[in-house]
């Protein structure tokens, strides 16, 4: 199975609901804000960076995010990293 971090920076986001509703969005479809760590540690991704795992390509991943953000009525630049493994420093942990 392949892991994406997907960033999105919307265009002329009116408010942070803009935001909201990116987030709302980008869930239904299947992306997530977190990481898991090795040891099963759940960490929060930076704000508007998302996770998505599956037997996707990266081009199937940007549909995805495409449509969402059109979903939404926005625009947006998208960032999409195919994972070959993740290090991070300093993360949040998610609450139980």
């Amino acid at each position: 199975m392949k892991s994406f971090t997907v960033r999105i920076e919307l265009k002329n986001a009116d408010s942070i609901n803009d935001y909201n509703n990116l987030h709302s969005e980008m869930q239904k479809q299947g992306f997530s804000r977190s990481i898991f760590s090795s040891d099963g540690i759940e960490y929060k991704l930076p704000n508007a960076e998302y996770n998505i795992a599956g037997s996707f390509d990266r081009a199937t991943v940007m549909e995805k995010a495409k449509k969402v953000i059109s979903t939404i009525g926005r625009t947006g630049a998208i960032l999409i990293t195919e994972s070959n493994g993740r290090s991070w420093n300093n993360l949040d942990k998610v609450k139980p």
